[in-house]
């Protein structure tokens, strides 16, 4: 069934320039239930009609609405519009050809059962060319109720009509700043290479914009100055146009959020961003609290453990010796985190889109630190010494030399690379700041990090007055050295997991295969590394080969492995069958399938993550999975959304930024309502917390 009306009843001459044609998104309705209506305005050749603000001259359409008993109306919504001149040079907000109008139409709650409703408005315009002419039309349209009590979605719209492309909800996904400064407002953001912005203002009622808007850019950074007196409240629309012509638009005012932390500030003549002191104290503080908080996060757990036992190991030895090993330990955490701080000027400077952990994302990287981690659970069982050229970090009767501390130093290296799939409280707000900033903000704030990850070594090897507590060296450090280990193999087991989950069960069995080859190597390098020269050499040499013919030779291989068919699928198995009462139904994240829900005003539970990510995986089983939250979910039809980022995904890493994070864990409950604000959650995630968002948000 098809409900639209021409412009046959048109009271006006002007109606034979411009034909209306109205239609729902729905073919029938259920009480409460809220649907769109949206109007199509097909302008002749040549003429123009107007946007929500005009500009300079003009009025824009209306509708006037008679609805049936208990129903209402939402807002009329333009689509994005386009900007020209008139005659006298007056600038103008328009439409040329056609334009959309949209409206949320919700029925009253109780519909009888075989009723049918009539909607009907009344629309009016202003087409214009060298002279206006006024012109308005009737429309009627004619929805029966649901049977069953279901609504049939309805593709009634022209084919122009499903080329509408109506204002996107929420912040853009970059990062802008929005600054009054001496009578005018500049917005800042940085673009997308080869893309044209436009900004159409949006002033209050009977307010005008007094003076041009001007747009100066630099390479991808713009600043758009607009006239506005401080007394009326900010608020306009940006439009993006990319090189094949789609558009996006957003609207822009002070209460989006701008930054993680204070706004930046963009000087007229586009220097470089520069932030204000507290901005900038802020966001030092917060990566040092991030950084300290890191070391009790479940994915450097693990690795810790190493250092502990250092501690235990220097027992009884000089407080110099064991200050000396804390602060090369130190220096492995400084040395990772200031080069992936200059590894990330690098990549932004090349204009790719950094993010937190990005290196977890890589196949590649998967396999060599899965590699290394077993490597080093080998090192501690006693199979060879030394992983590492001239380390003997492992070593009892070693680590007292100057060789240990090399061994320290990349325990500390290794420790603060397994810490980086994961972000901690304090942490993603530092982050989302700095990728933000320019190049020294970014060195400042990996800085304050790893300061904030090396303090606690740096203060037990400054006072290890506890040590003398421990009992005399003995037999039963060896078997705790020995124990060590085994918190390095459950790290592997979560890794061969994340290869397994991308690569499949051939995956997995490949990368097995690899590591029990290194393993044979690390047995022939033990075996071999205290024989005489001319046995060492070749021992150590054909170690060697073997372990490069295993990673030359497996690794592609692992990496061009495809996920199993049934894994492939299983999600969209479970998705077409009901699920059990004790799990969760996640529908996978993309920002259209969102868009839907809040355009309904669904209620969205939001859950980026990632299969490298082990807090996020905690907070699962603690917080998330549980009883009390799943029953939350059910009874008050939250829909749970999954946004995976164990690959790199542009719209995940997009949806992060427009919550200024670029990294997971991270969690947003959108309360139902269309206008509802999204509620954010710390990293590390507690089920009070969720039950107390879902409960007292309805």
């Amino acid at each position: 069934m098809t409900f639209a009306n021409a412009a046959s009843s048109a009271d006006h001459p002007s109606g034979l320039l411009v034909t209306p044609i109205a239609s729902a998104s729905v073919s029938n309705v259920i009480g409460g239930a809220p649907f769109d209506l949206i109007v199509e305005l097909k302008l002749r050749e040549g003429w123009h009609t107007y946007w929500h603000y005009p500009g300079d001259a003009g009025f824009p359409p209306t509708v006037v609405w008679s609805l049936p008993p208990g129903w209402s109306a939402g807002p009329l919504e333009f689509s994005l519009p386009e900007k020209f001149s008139e005659s006298g040079n007056t600038t103008i907000y328009g439409y040329e050809k056609v334009c959309f109008l949209k409206s949320t139409i919700t029925p009253a709650r109780s519909l009888a059962a075989s009723e049918s409703f009539q909607i009907e408005g009344t629309l009016s315009w202003l087409a214009c060319r060298e002279s206006c002419v006024p012109g308005s039309s009737h429309f009627s349209l004619i929805l029966p109720s649901a049977v069953g009590g279901e609504a049939s979605r309805a593709d009634l719209l022209s084919s122009s009509k499903s080329e509408a492309v109506w204002p996107t909800p929420g912040a853009p996904p970059f990062r802008f700043s929005l600054v009054a400064e001496g009578g005018s407002e500049k917005l800042s953001f940085e673009g997308v290479e080869g893309s044209r912005y436009e900004f159409f203002p949006d002033p209050p009622a009977e307010t005008k914009i007094k003076g041009e808007i001007t747009t100066q850019k630099k390479g991808r950074d713009y600043v758009i100055t607009i006239p506005w007196t401080e007394s009326a409240s900010f608020r306009g629309l940006l439009v993006e146009t990319k090189k094949e012509g789609a558009k996006t638009g957003w609207w822009i005012a002070p209460e989006l959020p701008q930054t993680a932390l204070p706004s930046a500030k963009e000087i007229a003549d586009l220097q470089p961003i520069t932030v204000s002191s507290r901005a900038l104290l802020i966001a030092i503080l917060c990566g040092f609290l991030g950084g300290l908080i890191l070391n009790l996060m479940p994915c450097v757990l693990p690795v810790i453990s190493l250092k502990i036992f250092g501690f235990i190991a220097q027992a009884g030895q000089s407080r110099h010796k064991i200050l000396a090993h804390g602060l090369a330990f130190i220096a492995g955490i400084y040395l990772w985190f200031l080069g992936l701080a200059l590894l990330i000027i690098i990549l932004k400077s090349s204009g790719s889109q950094v993010t937190w952990a990005f290196q977890f994302q890589n196949p590649l990287f998967l396999i060599l630190i899965s590699s290394a981690v077993f490597l080093f659970a080998l090192n501690l069982f006693g199979l060879f010494e030394t992983v590492l050229p001239g380390s003997a970090s492992n070593s009892l009767d070693r680590l007292s030399s100057r060789e240990g501390y090399l061994g320290s130093f990349f325990q500390g290296l290794f420790a603060t690379l397994l810490a980086t799939p994961c972000t901690a409280p304090f942490l993603g707000s530092a982050l989302g700041f700095a990728f933000a900033q320019s190049g020294g903000i970014i060195v400042v704030i990996f800085f304050s990090i790893a300061t904030g990850m090396a303090l606690p070594y740096f203060l037990l090897s400054l006072y290890p007055a506890w040590l003398k507590w421990i009992p005399r060296r003995g037999p039963w450090m060896e078997h705790l050295k020995q124990f060590m280990g085994f918190p390095l193999l459950a790290t592997n087991i979560w890794l061969l997991g994340v290869i397994g989950r991308e690569h499949g069960t051939s995956g997995v069995i490949l990368t097995l295969v690899l590591l029990l080859s290194l393993g044979v190597a690390a047995w022939i390098y033990g075996l071999f590394c205290r024989a005489e020269r001319g046995v060492r050499w070749g021992g150590c040499s054909l170690s060697l080969l073997l372990a490069l013919l295993a990673l030359w030779r497996l690794t592609p291989q692992i990496i061009s492995s495809a996920r199993d068919p049934v894994s492939a699928s299983q999600g969209q198995i479970a998705s077409r069958t009901p699920a059990a009462s004790d799990t969760i139904e996640w529908v996978p994240y993309s920002k259209a399938g969102l868009d839907k829900l809040r355009s309904k005003g669904a209620a969205v539970f939001l859950d980026f993550t990632a299969a490298w990510c082990l807090t996020c995986q905690f907070n699962e089983r603690t917080a998330i999975n549980t009883p009390a939250v799943k029953k939350l979910l059910r009874d008050y039809q939250i829909v749970p959304m999954r946004a995976d980022w164990t690959d790199a995904d542009p719209e995940i890493t997009a949806a992060l930024r427009q919550f200024h994070r670029v990294g997971v864990p991270f969690y947003v409950y959108y309360p139902p309502g269309v206008k509802s604000e999204p509620l954010c959650f710390s990293e590390l995630l507690f089920e009070r917390a969720l039950v107390h968002a879902f409960s007292n948000k309805q």
